[in-house]
């Protein structure tokens, strides 16, 4: 019983909370707000950070001032509590700026503790000093109170802005109308001047968000874009491949067919063998055709003639030249007969490669090498800066992204980068084993 009866009694207060006037449930919940706001974890540990240095302006600064520049809101701390410090000196009552003072300083740990502090104490400051002109407010305690309205603000949200606000006009009209002793109070000149100020803070507090907020869509809508360009490359070596495999299949599927024609009186083993070979080979043909359906795009035609091979790169090569780009070709190693699905991803890459050429670094000249080593096949494509008159066109780099794919696929190992004359170098290897001739 015992333990049921806080759920109950919470059970209770929400169903009282909705049968009340929608003027008793806004007030419900600004209630519940301030309470967030203020007494929930007043006194909870919150260390102030140090200030950022990669700002428009602080990262032109020497590197010595801008580690010691992190400190600065500290600083402007400590100079505000002593400034209430010099006050209550100044005014024969050194007593009287501890508190205030302390207060101040207490907001860069406790920052919600510190306003209470300020807020509370600013009566007993009064009497202590003897101020009754401007009551509740001692000199000291107006100036404090005004630095942890704006310090506090700075740490937390606008709705606690508003709350220390409010709370602070309540407080400072109940002491002026309560225990006041005559004369003029400080409270409304101290809500002008906190509101203006209080504002700013708010307004920055604004546009920082907005800068976060615009930072993070940026940055989601990246994310969603090199998504978007990864799946249309791997789309695209998808399509491209589908020929290579699917002539392979085919192939096989043929020679299976045939083979127990070419073998005289064979077995029912042998045939039965090649039939289930040629039924699996079908079969896998059938699961390609239909997986390269999903991917294809609805106005995609298949090609007509073969995939490019490496055989191909001299005809590639002086079109380039034909477009007025400036190409070396050198192939070094012993040419052979590579894997098809290698031999075209080559050719994209070094096709890819001049193409950027043409696009990014207009009236320059580019050298291509390909070589051939024991285990696999190198690639290199280099080009000199942009010269002449005309303007790189921009990119989004989904070229980049293309030949990246295309080599992963492959197991193989990429490098784009620029170089230290102004130019920009592509450079794979793909992994492909010799192949042995029966």
């Amino acid at each position: 019983m015992t333990t049921a009866s806080p759920s109950l009694l919470t059970v209770a207060d929400v169903t009282d909370t909705k049968t009340r006037s929608p003027e008793y449930r806004m007030a419900h919940g600004m209630f519940l707000g301030m309470r967030r706001e203020l007494l929930d974890d007043a006194l909870a540990y919150r260390l102030l950070p140090p200030m950022g240095t990669d700002g428009p302006v602080t990262r032109r600064l020497p590197r010595f001032i801008r580690q010691y520049l992190t400190w600065f809101p500290h600083a402007l701390v400590a100079g505000a509590a002593l400034i209430v410090l010099a006050i209550g000196y100044g005014d024969g009552q050194p007593v009287t700026g501890v508190v205030p003072a302390a207060a101040v300083l207490l907001t860069l740990v406790r920052p919600v503790g510190a306003f209470w502090l300020s807020l509370i104490s600013a009566p007993f400051v009064s009497v202590l000093s003897g101020f009754w002109d401007g009551w509740p407010w001692a000199p000291t305690s107006f100036g404090a109170h005004l630095v942890v309205l704006t310090v506090v603000a700075a740490r937390t949200r606008p709705r606690t802005s508003a709350w220390m606000w409010v709370l602070t006009g309540i407080y400072g009209f109940f002491c002026e109308a309560f225990l006041s002793r005559g004369g003029g109070g400080q409270t409304a000149p101290l809500l002008v001047t906190s509101a203006l100020v209080l504002l700013a803070v708010t307004v920055r507090h604004t546009r920082r968000e907005a800068k976060e907020e615009v930072s993070a869509q940026q940055t989601v809508t990246e994310r969603e874009r090199s998504k978007r360009t990864l799946l249309e490359e791997r789309t695209t070596i998808a399509r491209e491949l589908h020929d290579v495999v699917a002539h392979h299949m085919s192939v096989v599927a043929i020679q299976a067919e045939a083979a127990p024609y070419r073998v005289e009186n064979p077995p029912p083993e042998l045939e039965q063998a090649f039939a289930t070979i040629r039924e699996n080979a079908v079969a896998a043909l059938t699961e390609l055709r239909r997986i390269l359906g999903v991917v294809r795009a609805e106005d995609y035609e298949a090609p007509d003639a073969p995939q490019p091979t490496l055989a191909d790169l001299d005809s590639l090569i002086a079109n380039v030249r034909e477009a007025g780009l400036t190409v070396d070709a050198t192939v070094t190693g012993a040419a052979r007969e590579l894997p098809q699905g290698v031999e075209l991803s080559a050719y994209r890459i070094v096709q890819e490669a001049l193409s950027n050429v043409l696009r990014h670094a207009p009236g320059a000249s580019a050298k291509v090498e390909v070589s051939y080593v024991l285990g696999g096949l190198g690639l290199r494509v280099v080009n000199g800066p942009a010269r002449g008159l005309v303007k790189p066109s921009p990119g989004a780099g989904h070229g980049i992204t293309g030949m990246r794919e295309r080599v992963a696929m492959l197991d193989g190992e990429m490098t784009a980068e620029s170089t230290e004359d102004g130019g920009y170098e592509v450079a794979a290897f793909i992994p492909a084993p010799r192949q042995e001739t029966a």
